[in-house]
């Protein structure tokens, strides 16, 4: 209980050293005036994100929400484990692409959806894909999707800011650093809300990996989804990730890999450490108040795992 107290404050407080980052940055290019200008754009920003990044994310990226009908074998999934999480039954879309990867959003439980690539239900097992879904679902409860999405706009807002710093913030009467220190507005800005960003998306994937692996009753499927995961998104090219970068920070695995630089400001965690901590809860049993005991000859988890893993067609 204790770790997941400290990975929540230390979140409440990048968050708030980003938007005090945000407010300092617009009373050093318009003064008292230009804060105050600040702030009600990022209230505004959220306020906006709040009601409607889910359906935009959803509509950038071409997905298709599906039922029990369309995508059984997915949706029955997705039911079992929001039913063992204590969650409301989330949406649950498909979205054509090679790449294996998947993503949740909305901005709380009662409006929240999953999206899975038809690359995930091609490359991962079963149990694999049930790992990744128990993923997306403890983001949904954890209300990781709205905490990423004001951080995202926060960070967003501030690097529009600094970009019109040189315009808005030569004035060396509201601006006491001059022209000297707009520049250095306009450089260490973005860069310091990038970092904040990542730090808080690594720490929300970290929790996020934790609290699923507890959902699904299995780390190791889990884990060995990362794996396969990590080696078929480094291959494999999403287009529409590449275009839109910011939303990156919303996938499981980092879908961006085309450019030199996409690694360089990577919002996920290191892979390697991700597995070994899943790995340690398997060698620790930690995951044992969330895992289905198996009866015997009866289901060992979300379905019954006496069939063998396969890849899904």
């Amino acid at each position: 209980m204790g770790g997941v107290v400290t990975s929540y404050f230390r979140t409440a407080i990048l968050l708030a050293g980003l938007t005090a980052l945000f407010v300092a940055v617009g009373h050093l290019i318009g003064g008292p005036g230009g804060m105050a200008v600040a702030l009600v754009l990022a209230v505004g920003m959220n306020v906006f994100a709040y009601w409607n990044s889910g359906t935009m994310v959803l509509s950038m990226y071409g997905a298709r929400e599906v039922d029990a009908r369309s995508a059984p074998e997915l949706y029955r999934v997705v039911e079992q484990l929001a039913g063992k999480a204590g969650l409301p039954m989330p949406k649950v879309y498909l979205i054509v692409n090679d790449q294996p990867n998947a993503f949740a959003t909305g901005r709380d439980p009662q409006n929240a959806a999953v999206a899975a690539t038809t690359g995930l239900l091609r490359h991962l097992s079963r149990e694999q894909i049930a790992g990744v879904m128990a993923h997306e679902l403890a983001h949904v409860k954890n209300r990781d999707t709205l905490i990423m999405t004001i951080t995202a706009t926060i960070a967003g807002a501030l690097s529009m800011l600094s970009n019109f710093a040189f315009f808005f913030g030569g004035n060396d009467r509201n601006n006491p650093l001059g022209v000297v220190g707009t520049i250095i507005i306009m450089i260490v800005a973005p860069i310091a809300a990038m970092i904040v960003q990542m730090a808080i998306s690594r720490a929300r994937e970290y929790e996020a990996d934790r609290v699923g692996a507890e959902i699904c009753g299995r780390p190791q499927w889990l884990a060995g989804a990362l794996e396969r995961l990590q080696l078929a998104a480094g291959r494999i090219d999403n287009h529409v990730a590449e275009r839109n970068p910011a939303t990156a920070h919303m996938f499981i695995v980092n879908p961006l890999h085309v450019h030199s630089i996409d690694g360089l400001f990577s919002t996920h965690p290191p892979m390697a450490e991700r597995i070994r901590r899943l790995r340690l809860m398997v060698s620790t049993g930690r995951p044992a108040a969330g895992e289905a005991r198996s009866q015997p000859g009866g289901p060992a988890g979300p379905w019954d795992t006496r069939t063998p893993p396969r890849p899904w067609g």
